[in-house]
């Protein structure tokens, strides 16, 4: 392996990222919870990609991952997907505007899907994910139009809190 890879330039690349002009409280909790856990998959196929498969940081981010597994099954979690699916046949405008990386892996007719906590896009390719693919993946899920659309109040939070209220009356 070269001692500084194309994949280890765009984990700086993600590195180099920052919310530090955002009041990450105020987000929706769910919203950002899929946000930081769509990152750290994006964290951990490209980590796979640069270090050894057993280095210390692959096994910290396996060990992440997992626990995050058992938090998504929490409370209004496990209607992210179900939230994803209906923007595209409610809202298409905004399903569209969202980072490639929700659509594909929350889309049910979208074969992509994580692997072994890796972003696999499609599973009958052997081949790696180009390198620009996550400089495009890591620039939308850091989009700042994207990143306001997070917070409590803003559009994204809005449809989100309305799929819930349909979801519960639906069930209640």
């Amino acid at each position: 392996m070269q001692d500084v890879n194309e994949y280890f330039r765009v984990l700086q690349y993600l590195y180099g990222k920052s919310l530090i002009l955002h009041d990450t409280s105020d987000f929706n909790p769910i919203l950002y919870f899929y946000f930081i856990d769509s990152l750290a998959h994006i964290d951990y196929t490209l980590g796979v990609l640069a270090f050894n498969f057993q280095s210390i940081k692959n096994e910290m981010s396996r060990e992440y991952l997992r626990w995050r597994i058992d938090e998504e099954r929490w409370g209004d979690r496990t209607y992210f997907r179900e939230f994803i699916n209906w923007l595209k046949l409610n809202h298409s405008k905004k399903f569209d505007s969202l980072p490639l990386v929700w659509s594909l892996i929350y889309d049910d007719e979208s074969i992509a899907e994580y692997r072994s906590f890796r972003l696999v896009i499609d599973p009958d390719s052997n081949q790696p994910l180009p390198p620009g693919f996550f400089f495009t993946a890591i620039d939308e899920f850091y989009d700042s139009n994207f990143i306001k659309s997070l917070y409590n109040g803003a559009s994204l939070a809005i449809l989100f809190e309305e799929f819930i209220r349909i979801k519960k009356q639906s069930v209640g």
